[in-house]
């Protein structure tokens, strides 16, 4: 199938070389006259497209090659077909050689058989064969591989190579997804063991301070104690848990859940929410940890005054902003950062950072509905 294909393209190169050569006697003085350049070339590149169709078919039929579709502009047209012209016009003369090569080989298979061959000369016929074999297969592997890469820059990727690429990025995204999990879990551990247990352990001394106490006042006191740390405690239980996932998001909506965001938050948030429908799932959670965790760090480490987040519907993409009023300076592969790329990369979104030192910091995420 190959070779079949290798062989019409030869064909083919012969007939844009005619193209060009009638085109440019008949339509070569309409192009250079202003007023009708523009029709004239609209014919060229016209045809122009009609033979770029045909090497497409044939890539499709003898190489299997699966273009997605792919409208190229009249210039990648025009450049393509004159490479393609000239790579099969010189992949005609490299077949040509090997023809001439093989006739030459029968000449010396009758030489040999009717003993009119002298060793040396067989010898030398012998070598000059090879070598002339030698340059005519690497000089048709190469315009093999020049014409498929003429084919992938004017069409495109194929199917497969773009079936490739995505298993790549869905294995690195799967990765990706694999240490966010980890990070996060170890986060809910440090955020247990070091606030809310910590927390506990002083309940339970104060209450057991309170049980051993003789005296009524010390008793009222450690009381009164031991309810606000509880109290504390509930909300800092309450934090950890909206860290993990925040009931809102099933219960409100991403909007109602990003209120929530904004009134936990010490620095002032102002929020515009600009989506018409609903969100799946998937979705309004990789938004609302966007900007949940950006607002975190802004809040921890920006001494910003104030903070932007904005939420909207491009046709089918969501676009989640966050920007604070800080000294900029974010480290884009910082461990907060890294987490909020993996969290968008599992929804084959998007994560731009620009964080220049003086400020302001930038986070944009695109996230796909479809």
């Amino acid at each position: 199938m190959r070779v079949a294909g290798v062989l019409l393209g030869c064909l083919t190169a012969l007939l844009g070389l005619v193209y060009f050569v009638v085109c440019g006697v008949l339509l070569g003085g309409f192009l250079l006259w202003p007023r009708t350049r523009g029709r004239a070339h609209g014919l060229f590149v016209a045809g122009a497209r009609r033979l770029t169709a045909l090497e497409r078919s044939r890539r499709s039929v003898f190489f299997r090659d699966t273009f997605p579709e792919h409208h190229a502009c009249d210039q990648q047209v025009l450049r393509y077909l004159a490479a393609r012209t000239y790579t099969g016009l010189l992949c005609s003369v490299v077949v040509g050689l090997l023809v001439f090569g093989v006739l030459l080989a029968g000449l010396l298979v009758a030489g040999i058989a009717r003993s009119t061959l002298t060793w040396q000369e067989l010898l030398t016929q012998a070598g000059l064969g090879s070598v002339l074999l030698f340059l005519d297969v690497q000089g048709l592997l190469s315009l093999a591989a020049l014409d498929t890469r003429l084919a992938r820059e004017c069409f495109g990727p194929s199917e497969r190579e773009l079936l490739e690429r995505r298993i790549t990025e869905l294995a690195a995204s799967r990765a990706a997804v694999v240490r966010a999990v980890d990070v996060e879990r170890r986060r809910v551990e440090r955020d247990l063991h070091d606030g809310v247990q910590q927390r506990l352990v002083a309940l339970a001394m104060l209450l057991g301070r309170a049980r051993r106490s003789k005296a009524p006042e010390q008793a009222d006191a450690l009381l009164a104690q031991a309810h606000k740390e509880s109290q504390e405690v509930l909300t800092e239980l309450r934090e950890v848990a909206w860290r993990v996932y925040p009931s809102a998001l099933d219960n409100l909506g991403l909007q109602e859940a990003l209120g929530g965001v904004a009134e936990r938050c010490s620095i002032p948030i102002r929020i515009e929410y600009d989506v018409p429908e609903p969100l799946p799932p998937s979705l309004e959670t990789a938004a609302y940890f966007v900007v949940s965790e950006a607002v975190t760090n802004a809040a921890k480490h920006s001494g910003a005054q104030d903070i932007f987040v904005r939420v909207r519907q491009y046709e089918s993409t969501v676009a989640v902003l966050v920007r604070d009023s800080g000294i900029g300076g974010a480290d884009p592969s910082g461990s907060g950062l890294t987490g909020l790329h993996s969290r968008v990369a599992a929804v084959d979104g998007r994560l731009d950072v620009h964080s220049p030192s003086g400020g302001p910091t930038t986070i944009i995420a695109e996230l796909p509905c479809a």
